[in-house]
């Protein structure tokens, strides 16, 4: 970021963050491993911390899917404070502060020990699980932790958790489903066969599992799962420890983990953490690190909880485990935005339960700084079974014949001259057969057209063997030409044209999301949609400034996106699509302005008593108002229910109107 101002740079690593959260949540496609993902984070928090800026506050997440029922969480689902090696401590050191702030809070005598109960945390998909009289009655997913999506029939179909357990009464447990190293491959090796996406690790593939409309098709795919908190309970005895619990939830037959032990005070708790450090390879499911938690219910109910996580509790993050293996060669992909990105070719390695032959190298400068060279000794990690990276060269080991890494002259697909923009290099031609790949990829993603059946392998096949070079063309693909593709046959072609007239139908938004336009993600493209309605209105823009209408849309955002909705290559694009029979209007809720609202920026926080936050927000935005996250001097009413915290401190020091629940509906009409 040479030459960026502090606060420029602040702001774009805080739009990475954004990006990376929405990447995990919502569309189970992570491209950061934890380490990478809190690397980036300190690096914001630091600069943060000089401008006197409050730090990056990563929320539960939003894993809410279209198409699924919602669910109000009884009790929200937040995330956990996280303790973990960095340049302000140690994560003992990190565990031995929550312990003494914890001590204080409780205002506890010295000579009384803290009980923790130490687990390991499980890298899975958070699920909620309420059983009433002894049956499973509701499944739901952690979605923004208020509201979640219902998930039940596809929790009963992967045969994960008990569907009767004997007691009576009504209660809610929490806990993982997540896909054992075993059934992962096999999933993994079957999809690949059948020409479907790569799945990258096994958490994205179960969250891609869990969200299957076909809830049937999941049994017997070896789902599984480790119950380990309860939320709430009605009508039946339970324990007053989280040990106890674990025991009880054991004895009517969930799964639960057996690495669960009771430690005495934070020293215990952190030589427990660090020593199952070195068991996690032996696993055969993913861990992250370990959940240190008081075993007290008492005590944890006298602490509470803050907006975003609860007192009680806390994360030990593991480092990432690094290997140190040969760098044989360094290869050139080609991303959808033409994007040259370096791939390290290594010998293969067993690292985190896999074996490594490729990592990231992030860009040419990078390397450069790394002083990286090919025959090098090089140190790889990967955290939570997600991308490898090159982390450094082992220079004491080089050898002789160690040779620099070169940045391409040419692109390795096209051949193009590449451009250099600050650290990236790009291939310009628009029509490169690599970029066409990616693109077509991208816009038949579950994040953006869900095209079902049109996996990497059938894209390949229609780029290369149909001609196929932009989406629209994707729709003018007909049954008899597709059946003569490779593994395709008469019914995976009817299939696939079904599923490319279903596209037709999902909106502006996601047609939006599909086109990998530079800067516009998916909450942005669902902003855009919403605000201007159709392409026709979105491309008759006329000036960047009508962007930064739109909560959260900076100056420099606005011009990127305009400049490239200018673009003639962009609008044919448009034109075509509308030619072939794609939908380019909103599907949201038409907008009906209402004076006092229509203009004005909302934040909503708390518990509303009748309104979910989603529902409040959709009543908002239909009545011509924008919400927002966080209260600004630019907020015109923050909403506020039961437990408000400090956006509603933030709103009374800045003098911002609040509103109750009626007074919301009062000024909604």
């Amino acid at each position: 970021m040479h030459g960026m101002s502090d606060h420029a740079a602040l702001s774009k690593l805080a739009a990475e963050l954004a990006r990376h959260d929405e990447l995990y949540y919502r569309q189970a496609a992570s491209e950061l491993s934890d380490a990478e993902y809190d690397q980036l984070r300190d690096r914001h928090d630091a600069l943060a911390r000089k401008l006197k800026l409050p730090a990056w506050q990563r929320t539960p997440g939003d894993d809410r899917t279209e198409g699924f029922a919602k669910v109000r969480h009884r009790i929200a689902m937040l995330s956990l404070e996280k303790a973990s090696d960095g340049d302000d401590g140690s994560a003992a050191d990190k565990l031995a502060t929550w312990e003494t702030r914890t001590r204080k809070a409780l205002e506890l005598p010295d000579d009384r020990v803290l009980e923790l109960l130490v687990e390991p945390k499980i890298d899975g998909i958070s699920v909620g699980l309420t059983y009433r009289d002894g049956q499973l009655a509701l499944a739901a997913t952690r979605g923004d932790g208020v509201e979640g999506d219902d998930i039940t029939a596809q929790v009963r179909a992967a045969g994960a958790v008990p569907l009767k357990v004997k007691t009576a009464g009504s209660f809610e447990v929490r806990g993982e489903l997540y896909l054992p190293q075993a059934a992962f491959e096999r999933l993994r090796d079957a999809t690949s066969a059948d020409g479907g996406r790569t799945l990258a690790n096994p958490r994205n593939a179960c969250a891609g599992l869990m969200k299957r409309k076909d809830a049937a098709s999941l049994a017997g795919l070896g789902i599984a799962a480790f119950v380990y908190h309860l939320a709430w309970a009605e009508g039946c005895a339970v324990p007053a420890t989280q040990n106890g619990i674990v025991a009880w939830l054991k004895g009517l037959g969930f799964p639960v983990n057996d690495h669960v032990s009771l430690e005495r005070g934070a020293a215990a708790a952190a030589a427990r953490c660090l020593a199952f450090a070195d068991k996690r390879g032996g696993l055969d499911y993913g861990i992250d690190g370990m959940v240190v938690k008081l075993d007290d219910h008492r005590l944890q109910a006298q602490l509470g909880a803050t907006e975003h996580h609860p007192k009680w509790g806390i994360a030990w993050k593991f480092p990432p485990e690094r290997k140190a293996t040969r760098l044989l060669d360094v290869i050139v992909q080609v991303g959808k935005s033409g994007k040259l990105t370096p791939v390290a070719v290594l010998e293969p390695v067993q690292l985190a339960g896999t074996t490594v032959s490729r990592a990231s190298l992030h860009n040419f400068p990078e390397i450069a700084r790394k002083d990286i060279r090919i025959g090098d000794r090089v140190l790889v990690e990967k955290a939570g079974e997600i991308i490898p990276q090159v982390v450094s060269a082992v220079a004491e080991a080089r050898a002789k014949d160690a040779r620099a890494v070169v940045p391409p002259t040419s692109c390795p697909s096209c051949g193009s001259p590449p451009v250099v923009d600050d650290v990236f290099i790009s291939c310009p031609n628009p029509a490169c057969p690599a970029q066409v790949r990616e693109r077509l990829r991208h816009f038949a993603s579950r994040a953006a057209m869900d095209i079902e059946g049109l996996g990497e392998a059938v894209v390949d096949q229609v780029v290369t063997s149909l001609g196929v070079r932009s989406p629209a063309d994707l729709f003018r693909l007909q049954a008899e030409q597709l059946a003569g593709l490779e593994r395709m046959g008469g019914k995976s072609a009817a299939n696939l044209v079904a599923g490319l007239a279903a596209a037709k139908e999902r909106g502006l938004a996601r047609v939006l999301a599909g086109l990998a336009l530079n800067q516009v993600g998916e909450k942005l493209s669902e902003d855009l949609a919403a605000r201007f309605g159709s392409a026709e209105r979105l491309l008759a823009i006329s000036d960047p400034a009508e962007l930064m209408q739109i909560d959260g849309v900076a100056e420099r955002t606005a011009g990127v996106v305009h400049a490239q909705l200018a673009n003639p290559a962009v609008r044919a694009l448009f034109a075509d699509l509308a030619a072939v029979g794609v939908q380019l209007t909103h599907r949201g809720a038409a907008v009906r302005e209402v004076a006092g609202v229509a203009g004005k920026t909302f934040v909503l926080t708390g518990t509303l008593p009748t309104l979910t936050r989603p529902d409040a927000e959709k009543l908002i935005k239909a009545a011509g108002g924008k919400t927002s996250g966080s209260v600004s001097k630019k907020t015109d009413y923050v909403v506020a229910g039961a437990d408000a915290g400090s956006k509603l401190e933030k709103a009374q020091t800045l003098g911002v109107a609040i509103l109750d629940e009626a007074g919301l509906r009062a000024l909604l009409g």
